[in-house]
């Protein structure tokens, strides 16, 4: 089975965050929510309290096929300033692995160069963190080991888009009929 990890920080977008892991468990992909703040509890943007599966644990994300980064402002702050974070994302951009993000939180893959030379898309006025990127405008990009998506409105997407990428077109279809999303 596919195992995911899906940070969690606090200021974390939360239908962004937990639209990804509900579609990804039905899909049947092991998803891991990490928090990255050395506490189970994660509060997000609106105010909603989240118990992450587990604190970050370095061992566990390396082994993950995926890396996930919901967005929201301040979460992703909290993402850009963590250092374990970023030596996270820039292994996974080395080694060809894949990384998804959402609203602001491609800027985090953007400002560590992790975008030159993809197409990417992130919520708007964040483009200028895009370094190196090809602005797409879509509600989702899929350029090679990298998925992007421009924010809450776009969540069931983006998940969507991970679930097929991970599990391919017929388990994403039967995903989608499931929730009568046409």
């Amino acid at each position: 089975m596919e195992k995911v990890v899906l940070f969690l920080a606090d200021g974390f977008e939360e239908v962004e965050a937990l639209t990804v892991v509900d579609v990804l468990r039905r899909g049947n992909v092991d998803v891991l929510t990490m928090s990255i703040n050395n506490k189970i509890e994660v509060i997000g943007k609106s105010g909603i309290k989240v118990f992450a599966d587990n604190v970050f644990d370095k061992k566990t994300v390396l082994e993950s096929k995926m890396i996930v980064l919901p967005g929201g402002g301040d979460g992703t702050e909290n993402l850009k300033n963590s250092k374990d974070i970023i030596d996270i994302i820039k292994y996974f951009s080395d080694n060809g692995k894949n990384i998804s993000a959402i609203c602001a939180a491609p800027s985090v893959l953007g400002i560590n160069g992790i975008l030159k030379e993809y197409k990417a898309v992130c919520y708007p006025g964040f483009e200028k963190f895009l370094e190196g990127a090809q602005i797409i405008d879509e509600n989702v990009v899929c350029d090679r080991n990298i998925i992007t998506s421009k924010g809450p409105g776009t969540a069931m997407d983006f998940a969507l888009a991970i679930l097929k990428a991970l599990k391919g077109d017929e388990t994403e279809k039967n995903v989608r009929a499931g929730l009568i999303y046409d």
